[in-house]
């Protein structure tokens, strides 16, 4: 390696858009580890995204940043001070070089202007816009449509930095394992069946499957798979979870238990890792599942690409109806949600069953039925 990147001894990796977003970007993250090892990795992330430090050895710190050009709804202070603060502080700490992960529908343009102000030396990217002396690396992408995972290597790549590994990178803590089954110890699961994750909840409200349908999802498992289910959901998901839950018929909710709010993120990856299926929507649960290699069931809505942001190197099946309106890119939708309520519960069930079945070995190709479609893939 003999770019300037080589000798760095402190470089900034900024992504700052949801969880799943940054877990994507996690094999990123390790080749710079792995082709600059004296550096020190920090992350510039949201809140949300922040929590990959607790399961993701390649970073030394992380910095938790609400961008004002990320995600509008969220709550942040609404003047500049806060920004001349992250300026201040990304000085103090004498980066090296910056290194700006964005998905393809957002510049990178404002991190680098924070990183410019900040006199950081060295600063790349994937961008399409006229950065001007912004980026000192300025990569743009093939045109082909790509992974997320891809794009991250693709542009650390053009630094010169690789690595043989390219799954994501998450390590579930043994103590969190170990507090996770005294947890669900509770529950009695019966190990001769399978036990099944359902995480209805998702930020993005169009890429969210019908919590009535997630009901009748749960009574399938239970009545067709004699599946134990726990039903996961963040604190502010509860009433979602609680009005799922309350429509599961009374006589199969002793196979049924919930745990709302109340899992450390950690934990929460050992849930996963520990359950025999995932079930949930196209959120960051859905990668979470892919990076402890449980098989998923994921009702992907058509609002994004579902080549781009499916599940990566995990047997999985994608479900969702083709809609003229696909790849709206919308938060709401505004139509009557058919590419996800066009799936029917046994649809979901019928996939989960063939998950369950199925050894990785034989999981591959792509299934059509008539206009719902299924991917699968290894």
């Amino acid at each position: 390696m003999s770019s300037p990147w080589s000798a760095c001894k402190n470089i900034l990796l900024i992504r700052l858009d949801n969880l799943g977003d940054v877990l994507l970007t996690t094999p990123a993250f390790h080749a710079v580890k792995t082709s600059v090892p004296q550096a020190r990795l920090t992350l510039l992330a949201s809140p949300v995204g922040a929590q990959i430090q607790e399961v993701d050895p390649d970073l030394d710190d992380v910095i938790v940043y609400q961008a004002p050009w990320m995600d509008p709804w969220r709550k942040r202070p609404q003047d500049s001070q806060y920004e001349q603060q992250m300026i201040s502080l990304l000085r103090e700490r004498h980066f090296d070089g910056a290194i700006i992960f964005t998905s393809f529908r957002q510049s990178a343009l404002p991190s680098a202007y924070l990183c410019y102000l900040a006199d950081i030396p060295l600063r790349a990217a994937a961008s399409i816009d006229g950065p001007g002396s912004l980026l000192t690396t300025r990569h743009k992408h093939p045109e082909q449509m790509m992974h997320e995972v891809e794009r991250g290597l693709d542009l650390v790549r053009a630094l010169d930095m690789t690595s043989d590994e390219n799954d994501m990178v998450l390590q579930v803590p043994s103590t969190a394992r170990e507090s996770l089954l005294q947890r669900i110890a509770a529950f009695e699961p019966d190990p001769a069946h399978p036990l099944i994750v359902v995480h209805p909840g998702c930020s993005m409200p169009a890429r969210t499957y019908p919590w009535e349908m997630y009901a009748e999802v749960i009574s399938l498992l239970v009545r067709q798979l004699h599946s134990s289910v726990i039903v996961t959901g963040m604190q502010d998901e509860r009433p979602l979870v609680e009005k799922v839950l309350n429509h599961v018929p009374a006589t199969q909710r002793a196979s049924v238990h919930a745990l709302i709010g109340v899992l450390p993120f950690p934990e929460f990856c050992a849930l996963i890792q520990h359950a025999d299926l995932a079930i949930t929507n196209n959120t960051g649960p859905m990668h979470v599942s892919a990076a402890v290699k449980t098989p998923v069931v994921a009702l992907f809505a058509l609002t994004n690409p579902p080549e781009q942001w499916g599940p990566w190197h995990v047997p999985h099946q994608q479900l969702y109806h083709e809609v003229s309106c696909r790849l709206c890119y919308q938060r709401i939708c505004p139509y009557q949600h058919e590419c996800l309520r066009l799936v029917s519960p046994q649809m979901v069930v019928d996939a989960a069953r063939s998950l369950l079945d199925s050894s990785p070995s034989t999981l591959s190709g792509d299934v059509g039925k008539d206009r719902l479609s299924i991917r699968e893939v290894q």
